[in-house]
């Protein structure tokens, strides 16, 4: 079963599951909230023009907010399977090269200064921006790409990062904490404009799918794919470019949300899905799935206070990722 010969001629099948599984994701984050809104109410809203409560529920409020966790789940299931090849680490994840500690240096400096939420995103942007460039930098040296440089400049801006962003909270009034660890810790409800993280994953999607076929080689490793004729090195930078993309889309619209990124591409590869022609249409509607039914279970389980998306994902992945290694030989 885990080399996928089971599963070699279900792929199709498999996708058409998991876009039931993204459909009815969407669909019951519409359904539940902290106001009751039945089947039909939700339908109803979805379909008419009428200025009711339920519509305006529906449209301001749950639609935008369903549609950015599905993107964002799907951004960073993404993104890790794209950085397990990569980097050829099982564990790694979309965060684990520091673009989620820039990230988070910029947003809560623009918050300390009091900057209103547009400024927060583009500091953020700036921020993770400013770590890849240094991570590249430094890791592409004469024509040659290092990715043991790569993973330990990560790691060593990540470490600073962190001691940035614990120094900023330090320094911070008790009234700006709050919102600096929701940041921190993932929460969607601050997502206003969806859109552009949909386009990304749209378009970081069509060109990973473009060299599935040579990520398929390069997984065997690097002098394999060498022999088959890949060329390599543009190939990593391609695959380095649009998990960065993929990552940072999803580090604007939601702050950093953990888990999604490592767990998700396992649980595919645990079907039995070994080809990245299906692999990562599969992640991205698994990862999106998960986040959204993770952020309805966030906002109704103790509504109307809701939880941190990012704290549940982490309590829901520990288990799960646990659940994964048992089961592998």
């Amino acid at each position: 079963m885990t080399s996928g010969a089971g599963f070699r001629h279900s792929y199709p099948l498999l996708l058409v599951l998991f876009g039931l599984l993204a459909m009815g994701s969407l669909f019951i984050g519409l359904l539940f909230g902290s106001v009751h809104i039945p089947v039909f109410g939700v339908v109803q809203a979805l379909l008419s023009s009428t200025d009711s409560i339920s519509h305006q529920i529906i449209w301001q409020l749950r639609l935008p907010r369903v549609l950015a966790a599905f993107a964002c789940g799907g951004l960073l299931a993404l993104a890790g399977a794209l950085l397990q090849v990569l980097l050829r680490n099982p564990l790694a994840d979309p965060y684990i090269l520091g673009v989620s500690g820039g990230a988070a240096v910029g947003a809560l400096l623009a918050m300390l200064l009091g900057w209103g939420t547009l400024l927060t995103n583009l500091t953020s942007l700036a921020g993770a921006l400013t770590i890849v460039a240094i991570v590249f930098g430094l890791s592409f040296r004469a024509g040659n790409w290092n990715l043991y440089r790569l993973l330990l400049t990560g790691v060593v801006l990540s470490a600073g990062c962190g001691a940035l962003t614990t120094l900023i909270l330090t320094l911070a009034p008790a009234s700006d904490v709050k919102g600096m660890l929701f940041w921190l810790m993932g929460d969607v409800s601050r997502a206003e404009e969806p859109l552009p993280a949909w386009v990304t994953l749209i378009l970081v999607s069509a060109v990973s799918l473009l060299f599935s076929g040579s990520l398929n080689v390069l997984s065997l490793g690097q002098m394999k794919a060498r022999t088959l004729g890949v060329a390599v090195l543009p190939l990593q930078i391609g695959i380095y470019f649009c998990a960065s993309l993929a990552t940072v889309a999803a580090l604007m619209l939601a702050g950093v949300i953990g888990f999604v990124g490592l767990i998700v591409p396992h649980a595919v590869r645990l079907l039995g899905v070994s080809n990245f022609r299906w692999l990562l249409p599969l992640a991205v509607l698994l990862g999106g799935s998960f986040l959204t039914l993770a952020d309805t279970l966030g906002r109704t389980l103790w509504a109307p206070q809701q939880l941190p998306v990012g704290v549940l994902t982490a309590l829901l992945g520990v288990p799960m990722l646990l659940l994964l290694l048992s089961r592998k030989p």
